[in-house]
């Protein structure tokens, strides 16, 4: 029997608060006190900063960002800079990925990279259940279009016609219990024009995408939810719950 993953779709929430609840189920898988869960959520306009974060890659200046309601935060996550907002479907994966053998605060053995590889093939599964085909690219985290799929496409900026784009980020932590934290933001239907105010990920030369520049009708957060919750069973094992 399949271990058990309990899915929490949440609406839009503030990043504060979305960040603030991770660390309390943290705490608690870590005691066994519920199993493992994914949060399914949207943010309201923000850009989050990683340990590898640099600030010069944030090109809109303060006022900017007042005039377009964009919130700032710097989080403990992996990686650089990404867009989080309204139509972006982020996911919230709180899983037990090891147990500590010491008391040295150091973090248990585990197979950290492969975590983040399984979340990026559960959303390439993801695109294809929408007709979409998605990829990885050697040396780089996140779900990429190629720009012969984009080349197809009117919407698409002329930068994903030259170089693959990210359709989906991928920002994890595992805590020195082995619980993970953090995880992917899919670009189903956001206002695009907010990723023009950074250099995602630090990365220069590959736009952002979302399913709405690729299908001209993008699917209901909904029904991309569900998809999600199907793949990532199926790619982690899990019962999903709700």
């Amino acid at each position: 029997m399949n271990a058990v993953c309990q899915v929490r779709r949440l609406g839009r929430v503030p990043y504060a608060e979305a960040w603030e609840l991770q660390k309390q189920l943290a705490a608690q898988r870590a005691a066994g006190a519920i199993p493992d869960t994914l949060l399914l959520l949207e943010h309201p306009h923000t850009y989050t900063f990683g340990r590898q974060g640099q600030a010069a890659h944030l090109l809109w200046d303060a006022a900017e960002q007042r005039a377009r309601g964009l919130e700032v935060v710097w989080v403990d996550r992996g990686g650089d800079v990404t867009y989080h907002g309204p139509g972006q479907l982020v996911g919230y994966p709180i899983l037990k990925l090891g147990t500590p053998s010491a008391a040295d605060g150091r973090l248990p053995q585990g197979d950290y990279v492969g975590y983040v590889r399984k979340l990026e093939e559960m959303l390439i599964r993801v695109c294809a259940r929408f007709g979409l085909a998605a990829g990885q690219i050697r040396g780089l985290t996140g779900v990429w279009i190629q720009p012969d799929v984009a080349s197809r496409c009117p919407a698409c900026p002329p930068a994903a016609r030259l170089a693959a784009s990210k359709i989906a980020a991928i920002g994890v932590k595992v805590d020195a219990r082995g619980i993970s934290q953090h995880g992917f933001a899919l670009n189903v239907a956001p206002d695009m024009d907010y990723f023009n105010g950074i250099i995602g990920c630090g990365i220069r030369d590959h736009a952002a995408i979302s399913l709405a520049d690729l299908l001209g009708e993008p699917p209901p957060l909904e029904a991309v939810m569900d998809a999600i919750t199907e793949q990532f069973g199926r790619v982690f094992d899990y019962e999903m719950t709700v």
